[in-house]
């Protein structure tokens, strides 16, 4: 009698029900883990250096709600500051009106870029990559130049002045070093986070990298694209505007500026350093970015640009993923010792 052959055991995400996947695949990590212990950490670790952190963690879910567009459901932008413009200046708007308490203006700051990026968001189903380059570009040049016009109402040219904002929750006031401003703004920052990090982790997240990939198989199968598309602008408006009312927040002064195109082309050089797709990018791209212009503009304050800009072209002749490589080679051996095994 034939002996019967064992049988091979199955992959492990071959063996997994879609819900054990989705449930392995959100299991956190040491090193996501060590990097939000890093970021609370530097509240201690560097007194003298909030204001800059504060930045940083602004600057950081601005690229965040770029990502979540660009890195995950395939749609270029180049007026990603319309939402971002939208957020500040309902955070100074609602602030003079009697609305100063921080979270509560955050709140409706972020609802009203939404609604914006709603009804933006029916123009960007249609037409190509290059289409919507030019209407996100529109949209964002209009808004500014209404900002402009309408000078009664946003200051214009001048600013948004008289933004006054009380202490968060009636109880912790903004002080001038900026330690109140940096929890705050990374507080917001974190708990953003896990939410997009359930939501592109979730069905709704697979189906985007679905359409990205392949919109027409994806259709096919039966996923809806116009609404999953019109949902994930929505949210990325929401987060961007409210990256926006954090730096009206802690600032307490907007004005034309958080609508220039400088602003999206930031959040795109960003993601360029830090890479799309994994949320973490954003973040780990803002401050890299930051550093970098914060160290470069200090050495040569008349040629920071170019070399920003020099860095920029090597870092993408060779390679992002190739220079992180570089410059980890010598701590292989330690990250060995932890256990850390190379993809």
């Amino acid at each position: 009698m034939l002996n019967k052959l064992p049988e091979q055991p199955a992959s492990t995400t071959e063996a997994l029900s879609p819900a054990a996947f989705l449930q392995a695949k959100a299991a956190w990590r040491w090193p996501e883990i060590l990097f939000w212990i890093s970021a609370f950490g530097l509240i201690l670790l560097l007194p003298n250096r909030h204001l800059l952190l504060n930045e940083i963690a602004i600057l950081g879910l601005f690229a965040l709600s770029l990502d979540l567009i660009l890195g995950y459901a395939g749609i270029v932008s180049l007026g990603h500051a319309a939402f971002f413009g939208v957020g500040a200046y309902a955070a100074g708007l609602l602030s003079k009106h009697g609305i100063s308490e921080p979270v509560t203006g955050l709140v409706l700051s972020g609802a009203i870029a939404g609604l914006t990026g709603f009804l933006a968001s029916f123009m960007i189903l249609r037409g190509s990559d290059l289409t919507r380059l030019m209407v996100t570009l529109g949209v964002a040049l209009i808004l500014h130049e209404l900002a402009n016009r309408l000078d009664w109402i946003t200051g214009g040219a001048d600013g948004l002045l008289g933004v006054t904002i009380g202490p968060i929750f009636g109880r912790f006031d903004f002080d001038f070093a900026g330690t109140t401003a940096y929890v705050y703004s990374l507080t917001t920052t974190f708990l953003l986070f896990l939410l997009a990090r359930h939501v592109v982790q979730s069905p709704f997240g697979l189906s985007l990298k679905a359409l990205k990939d392949n919109r027409l198989r994806a259709s096919t199968i039966g996923i809806a694209p116009n609404r999953r598309l019109i949902a994930i602008y929505t949210l990325a408006a929401v987060y961007a505007g409210m990256a926006g009312a954090l730096l009206t927040q802690t600032t307490q002064f907007v004005s034309l500026e958080v609508l220039d195109f400088a602003r999206s082309a930031d959040a795109l050089l960003v993601l360029v350093i830090g890479g799309s797709g994994y949320l973490y990018g954003g973040l780990i791209g803002a401050v890299a970015f930051k550093l970098m212009k914060d160290v470069l503009s200090a050495m040569t304050p008349a040629y920071w640009i170019f070399w920003m800009g020099f860095i920029l072209v090597i870092l993408v002749l060779i390679g992002r993923d190739r220079l992180m490589a570089m410059l980890a080679k010598p701590f292989v051996p330690l990250l060995r010792l932890l256990g850390v095994r190379r993809p």
